[in-house]
């Protein structure tokens, strides 16, 4: 394997010729959701919004890949998609690197159509290219770590990211998929289990929630109950108030990615939880159970959960009321 590294934000080389992954010349183009997802959750016809308010189905999104791309993501779809079908027992064993990769590809994958997008629209509009300093440098750094696929490469000191697998008591044709660009954070929920992962934080919200985290160990979620933790990573993700960085040295035969300290500051890592706002975030994760905002937050000290009880002890087998209770 090659140690030259891809910078597509450098000059923002996204042509429809130009591999997404590895800079070089485009062979094809594959979609972003794999096609074995596409089939068993029959999301062919599913819509997805776009941030530029376009409607596409999941299997649109597409990018443009070189053969080398090709042959490392064709084998990273093999071993990830049998794990997949397999179960939670199999998924939590994967590497992590290997999770990670194929998480970071689904997500870069949208950043890269969503770039794409933007730089269209603003060409259409006459209007220079307008990308924020701190995104560039996030989306940088996550395609960076992405190109392991391809090019050797080794993580020191604390990893960049923090994947979470829990096993969920989810109905067999379950499946939600959940990114947020901006902070990186992701969400999966299918077969028997659940994934959270957050991509550049440094490990940091996993330690943020370590309290309830330790109280659901290994035991077996109930849907609404992942949905609470996704709704609770995916708010710290946005009152995290670190741009990570990361320093990257290349020999001749390996890239070496350190990660730099965050807690050089005397301020907090995380900004103040607020309430209101987790409620609000936490009303759209429980959107199929019906529960709005004000039934949640009516204890501000102490919000509804279905994860832990009044004493702070998880709760076995909660019992939410369907969503026409609540209309």
């Amino acid at each position: 394997m090659s140690t030259t590294l891809f910078r597509p934000f450098e000059r923002f080389n996204f042509g429809d010729k130009v591999c997404f992954l590895t800079g070089l010349e485009a062979s094809r183009q594959v979609q972003v959701f794999p096609e074995w997802m596409v089939a068993r959750f029959n999301l062919e016809d599913k819509a997805l919004k776009m941030l530029d308010e376009h409607i596409l189905t999941y299997p649109d999104i597409k990018i443009p890949v070189s053969e080398k791309a090709f042959i490392e993501l064709d084998k990273l779809e093999t071993e990830v998609s049998t794990a997949f079908n397999l179960g939670y027992q199999v998924v939590k064993e994967l590497d992590d690197l290997r999770l990670f990769q194929w998480i970071a590809k689904q997500v870069y994958g949208m950043i890269h159509h969503e770039v794409r997008a933007g730089m269209r629209q603003q060409r259409a509009a006459g209007e220079a290219l307008n990308f924020s300093q701190g995104l560039m440098q996030k989306f940088g750094n996550l395609h960076l770590m992405l190109q392991s696929l391809v090019s050797p490469m080794e993580f020191e000191g604390v990893l960049p990211w923090k994947i979470l697998v829990f096993p969920v008591d989810n109905p067999p044709a379950a499946f939600i998929y959940r990114d947020e660009i901006n902070t990186l954070v992701f969400s999966l929920t299918m077969a028997d289990f659940g994934i959270i992962a957050c991509l550049q934080d440094n490990g940091e919200n996993a330690n943020y929630h370590q309290e309830v985290l330790n109280k659901v160990g290994a035991k077996t979620l109930q849907p609404i109950q992942f949905e609470e933790l996704c709704a609770r990573f995916f708010y710290s993700a946005y009152i995290f108030n670190r741009l990570p960085e990361y320093s990257l040295l290349s020999t001749g035969e390996m890239n070496y990615v350190d990660g730099m300290p965050l807690r050089i500051s005397s301020r907090p890592v995380f900004d103040a939880w607020q309430t209101k706002t987790y409620g609000q975030v936490l009303e759209t994760f429980w959107k199929p159970w019906g529960y709005v905002l004000f039934e949640i937050i009516k204890d501000p000290d102490h919000p509804m959960s279905f994860l832990l009880d009044q004493n702070g002890e998880f709760i076995i087998n909660p019992r939410p009321s369907s969503a026409s209770q609540h209309s």
